[in-house]
Order: C-alpha cells, then sequence, then structure tokens
C-alpha cells in the first residue's frame, strides 16, 4: 500500500517544502513562535572509505596500498567470491591484491594465488583488467617477457585503458627497450595525469640520467597523494634519488618520513640502513637493516646487510646473510619469481665468479636489461674475462644504448675493468666519476674504488708540443 507521501499530488509536496523552508529556525515554546539567530549549517565531512574499498581503489588504478587494507580487501573478495564463483571482476581484484602483497612483503607464495585468481577472471570473461594483472604479476616475478605478452594483450583488448602502460613501462625498461618505455609513457601522459603518472615519469626519467626532472616528478607525486601509504611509496623513491647522488641527510629526512607514514614501508626501512651506514652510525644502520628483513626477506636486502658486517669486519655475521640470501633466492623460486639477477651479483663478488657468469648470461639472453648487462659484465671481470666484461659494462654506462642512468656502482665497475685491461686513463675518469656521483655508494665497494684510484695516482703531464716560432727576417721593418 502507498503512503500518504507517495500518493500527494507534487503541488500539496511542494506546498510543504515551503512551509518547512518558512519556519526553519523557528522554535516553538508554549505556543509561542520564537524566530531564533541563523546560523550556518554544519555539514559533517564524508567519512573516509573503509580499509577494503580504499585498497581496492589503489590496487585496480596500480598505486601502492597499505597492508593491513590488503589483508581486509582479500578477507572481503575471499568471501564474496565462495558464493559468487563467476563475479570475473572480484577475481581480477583479489588477483591484484594478491600480487601487491606478494609484491610488498616479498613473500613470493602470493604469488601463485595471484596467477590461480587472475586466471580464473580470465576463464569466466576475458577482460583488459585481468590481462593487465597478469602482466603487473609477471613484473613481480621479474619475468618480462610474459609481462610485454601479456600488457600488450591487455592493450590490444582496450588502448585507451591507462593503468595499462605503467606495467608496459615496466616490461619494457627489463628488457632494455628503453625507447618503447619512453613511447608508452607519452601515450600514458596523453591519457592520465595525477601522482600515479608523475611517479611512473620519474622512473623513466631517472634511468635516463635526468636526475632533477626525475627528482621533480617523484616530489610532485609524493605531494599530491592521498592515501599515507602511496605519498610513503613515492617518497621511498624521492629518498632513493637522493641517496645516489650521494645526499646523505636529505635522504634519510625523506625515508623516514615514507616509515612515519607507513610503518610497513621496508623500502624506505632498508634505505635508512644504507644511510646510516654512510654517516657512520653502523649500529643504528645494522639495527635499520634487520628490521627491514625481519618483515620483507628481499635477497638484495640480506646482501647489503651482509656486505655491511663484512666492510666492519664482522665475517661470520656476514655468511650468515649470505645463506640466508640463497635461502631466500630458493624460495623465490618456488613461486615463479626471479632472483637470478640479486645471485648472479652475489656470486660474482661473495661466491663462484663462473657460476654468476652462466647465470647472468642465461638471464641477458632472456631479458637484456641494463641492470643485467652491468650485473653481467662485472661477473666476467671477476671470471677473468675482461676484454668481453668491458663491452657489457660500456652498454650498462652507454647513453646511446640507454644505459643513461647515473650509477656509481657502474661506474665503479666499469673503472675496475678498464684498469684491469690497463686502460688507465678511462679507468681514472670512470672511478672519480662513480665517486662524484655517491662516494658512499658501497660500505665495500666505495672503498676499493678510492683505493684504486690511489694505486693509479695523478694523470701523467704530457709534454707540451714546442711550436717553431719563425726568425725574423733581419732586414724586415720593425
Amino acid at each position: 500500500m502507498e503512503s500518504q507521501e507517495e500518493v500527494a499530488p507534487p503541488r500539496a509536496r511542494a506546498g510543504r517544502r515551503v512551509l518547512i523552508a518558512a519556519v526553519t529556525g523557528c522554535l516553538v515554546l508554549g505556543g509561542t513562535l520564537m524566530v531564533l539567530p541563523w546560523q550556518p549549517s554544519r555539514t559533517r565531512a564524508p567519512a573516509p572509505p573503509a580499509p577494503g574499498a580504499q585498497a581496492r581503489a589503489a590496487v585496480t588504478a596500480g598505486v601502492p596500498a597499505a597492508l593491513p587494507d590488503l589483508a581486509v580487501l582479500i578477507g572481503e573478495r575471499e568471501a564474496h567470491l565462495r558464493g559468487h564463483p563467476r563475479d570475473a571482476e572480484s577475481w581480477a581484484v583479489l588477483g591484484a591484491a594478491y600480487m601487491e602483497q606478494g609484491r610488498r612483503t616479498a613473500q613470493s607464495g602470493y604469488y601463485p594465488k595471484a596467477d590461480q585468481a587472475l586466471r580464473r577472471s580470465l576463464k569466466v570473461r576475458s577482460t583488459a583488467e585481468a590481462l593487465g594483472g597478469m602482466a603487473a604479476l609477471a613484473n613481480a616475478r621479474r619475468d618480462f617477457p610474459a609481462a610485454k605478452r601479456w600488457g600488450e594483450a591487455a592493450l590490444k583488448r582496450e588502448p585507451k585503458r591507462w593503468t595499462t602502460y605503467p606495467a608496459l613501462i615496466d616490461a619494457y625498461t627489463g628488457l632494455g627497450d628503453w625507447k618503447a618505455a619512453g613511447r608508452a609513457l607519452e601515450r600514458l601522459q596523453e591519457l592520465r595525469g595525477g601522482p600515479a603518472v608523475m611517479a611512473r615519469a620519474g622512473g623513466v626519467y631517472r634511468d635516463r640520467g635526468w636526475r632533477e626532472d626525475a627528482m621533480a616528478q617523484f616530489t610532485d607525486a609524493a605531494a599530491g597523494a592521498g592515501a599515507p601509504a602511496e605519498r610513503a611509496a613515492y617518497l621511498e623513491r624521492v629518498g632513493q634519488l637522493a641517496w645516489e647522488r650521494g645526499d646523505r641527510e636529505p635522504a634519510l629526512r625523506h625515508f623516514q618520513e615514507a616509515v612515519r607514514l607507513d610503518p610497513d614501508q621496508r623500502a624506505a626501512q632498508a634505505g635508512q640502513g644504507r644511510v646510516l651506514a654512510a654517516l657512520g652510525r653502523t649500529s643504528e644502520a645494522l639495527s635499520a637493516y634487520r628490521m627491514a628483513l625481519a618483515k620483507r626477506p628481499d635477497p638484495q636486502y640480506a646482501l647489503e646487510l651482509g656486505e655491511l658486517y663484512e666492510s666492519v669486519g664482522l665475517r661470520q655475521a656476514a655468511e650468515v646473510q649470505y645463506d640466508l640470501l640463497r635461502e631466500r633466492v630458493r624460495g623465490a623460486a618456488a613461486g615463479g619469481a626471479d632472483e637470478e639477477l640479486v645471485l648472479g651479483v652475489f656470486e660474482a663478488d661473495h661466491g663462484f665468479p663462473d657460476e654468476a657468469v652462466r647465470r647472468l648470461r642465461a638471464e641477458w639472453r632472456r631479458q637484456p636489461g641494463i641492470a643485467v648487462a652491468d650485473a653481467l659484465g662485472w661477473a666476467l671481470h671477476r671470471a677473468g674475462q675482461d676484454e668481453e666484461a668491458l663491452r657489457y659494462a660500456m652498454v650498462a654506462t652507454d647513453r646511446t644504448k640507454g644505459g643513461g642512468v647515473r650509477s656509481a656502482p657502474y661506474a665503479y665497475h666499469r673503472g675496475m675493468i678498464e684498469r684491469q685491461l690497463e686502460k688507465y686513463g678511462p679507468a681514472r675518469r670512470h672511478l672519480q666519476e662513480a665517486l662524484r656521483i655517491n662516494p658512499y655508494f658501497s660500505p665495500l665497494w666505495a672503498r676499493s674504488a678510492r683505493e684504486a684510484l690511489t694505486a693509479l695516482g695523478e694523470p701523467p703531464v704530457a709534454e707540451v708540443p714546442v711550436e717553431e716560432v719563425p726568425v725574423a727576417d733581419a732586414k724586415a721593418e720593425p
């Protein structure tokens, strides 16, 4: 049965609204109508989105989300899908959430679950969202050829879906195709603006060696970010850029602010470890690394912590970290993640260089990115194959081949290889460049760079040829 309000004619309803408006601000006391002074209405600020909704908005837009919010989202989607197994969109969201959880925690066990959820989404209905999720998952596993295939398939399905382009930028970068990465960024910027796009631009600019432009993009992204976890992720990149150019105190401030905003920002905690070690605050550095590793067992952090122990003479403690590194690489492989790069770098310096060469050659054939070129060149040098090593070191540092990033370790590696080949002038130049970019780039290898420069000594002073001046003709006029 319809209520009186529902069946009232429009004129009657309008009359009531006028009457209500006329007596707004009035109070009836003892039958007397009193007019109260007008006060502006105080509208309550909208409540923030629930954790699951906030995480869903983040993962579908490809931006960092807080780990507790991700856990809520995963629980919600799992419960929903038990009753709605044909919901392709929810399967795609769940897969993206699993992937992000695995990436943030370095727990590769989430990756098979993400793969299963995304494939289930594709089986129900093939969408650009699920294809893009597969591309992002492949990037997280460092499988850049697969990321390229999935990303280009998503792009073919929906060319104007902007969230596909960041995954393609990562894939092209990992494959060493810096021109394609640049084109993908340009298209992304045409389709979308905002902090997430600024952060992507910052990454591309950093790889091209445009450090000031990269810093501006990451700083603006952090300023414009909405959620604390997103802002913390961009501040971590600002800190990393500052660290890469040797600005220790600014880098530490950015890393500390990132951790304050998001205590689960383990990359920033490891960043604090790097900077504190460079500042001579070794005990604090060790503590920062240990906290980062406790929650995010990343093999790269274990390598850095091991080298820090080694730099202060704690060889046994270093070996413990190196053993943990090997164990974590094996665990990552079980989840389908490729950690051959960090394992190759470790083997070259602390294990078996020939094994490093074997692993990194295979990695180069599969995905010839700049980081792999540098690592393979260094492994070849450590294995005594310096002529071939220099070719890869030149790829990593040659702007015309995409190696535009200003990296102190890359310059150091090239300089040491050139020194071994008795190319003393270029060796001196690249070792000086490494220390000029970041004098503190490694607790072990920055010291090695300084020692090598001292051994090379000052460049010889070339004799200035004396130009013969013709004797003036005695008969010439003055």
